[in-house]
């Protein structure tokens, strides 16, 4: 069963602003969720078998290794999965909570409609006790429509956090925590400050396969609001922040490019040399992250990390301020 709170006409309304935006602005800049057509979705799922792509693997054996502790921590009735595409990982934790004997449901809640169709139908069939009931939203925009439900855990996985600029973590943790009630939880994925030799490779692997996911942007573009960039004219970028503790990834335009959107009524012109930012992934310390939780309303309770401190999987409790 799914709930729509985001169709085709909400996504092209936020898409054709956010074009306009960011391409008009001084420095150029596209948001990520735009990388996720279906061919996007595909570049994706094959950077996370990348061997330079470390997140992925190190979060799901941390889950694998600590889901019967969450199970038993939280006593969830029902879990939540933010941005949850094919869930995969998350059937870890439905297996725990239910060996555990808690949990009733589960609502994953992701953008894309046909994604989550076609998750909701497998996990259905292979949990046939369990009450599926999926979420088509914006997790920015729509976190008020996750089901009401009797000790909830919210799980945000992926380290998917790491792409909002620490405003945006901040409103989206005070608007998770609004939603929930006291002694709900949050179970958080968080990519954690390293050497940048490990870092970079990550999102610059090669075998090309994330320039290639870099540069689907611009297809979006093309194909959605009928666009006129040449995908080929721009290379990949992946840099290393060091003050702000995140990589930036970033299109750099190889020659002088004029580019026409008619939908918009816009042309855009890129110098030679010429960046503009895509994706930024924030990488966390733990007394950082504890910070921000708290000053959204959330006390740190668990923090688990694979051997060599490279990700984390956290566990925030909803507190009362004061």
């Amino acid at each position: 069963m799914l709930d729509v709170h985001l169709d085709d006409q909400d996504i092209a309304r936020h898409l054709r602003a956010d074009v306009a935006t960011g391409l008009t602005a001084p420095a150029k800049w596209l948001p990520p969720k735009w990388f996720y057509d279906a061919r996007g979705s595909e570049l994706f799922e094959e950077i996370t078998r990348l061997p330079e792509y470390y997140p992925t693997r190190t979060e799901r054996a941390i889950l694998a290794g600590r889901a019967a502790d969450v199970a038993a921590l939280t006593d969830a009735k029902t879990l939540v999965e933010l941005g949850s595409g094919s869930s995969e990982k998350t059937r870890l934790l439905l297996d725990a909570l239910l060996r555990h004997g808690t949990l009733g449901a589960f609502a994953p809640l992701d953008v894309s409609e046909a994604a989550l169709r076609e998750a909701v139908a497998g996990l259905t069939a292979d949990y046939p006790d369990l009450d599926v009931r999926g979420v088509v939203g914006d997790m920015t925009r729509h976190l008020q429509h996750i089901p009401d439900g009797d000790n909830r855990v919210v799980a945000f996985l992926g380290g998917t956090i790491g792409n909002l600029v620490p405003a945006e973590r901040a409103t989206f943790l005070r608007d998770l925590r609004a939603v929930l009630g006291e002694g709900e939880w949050l179970l958080l994925g968080t990519d954690l400050v390293k050497d940048p030799a490990i870092v970079v490779p990550a999102y610059d692997d090669a075998a090309g396969v994330t320039a290639d996911f870099n540069r689907n942007v611009l297809r979006v573009i093309n194909s959605r609001l009928g666009a006129d960039f040449d995908v080929d004219a721009y290379d990949h970028v992946a840099l290393w922040d060091a003050r702000n503790e995140w990589i930036e990834m970033r299109l750099r335009a190889r020659t002088a490019q004029r580019v026409t959107i008619p939908e918009l009524g816009l042309t855009v012109d890129y110098a030679e040399g010429e960046e503009m930012r895509t994706e930024i992934s924030a990488k966390f310390r733990r007394d950082g992250l504890a910070a921000e939780l708290a000053a959204a309303g959330f006390a740190l309770r668990e923090w688990w990390t694979d051997p060599q401190g490279w990700f984390a999987v956290s566990l925030a409790q909803a507190v009362t301020a004061g």
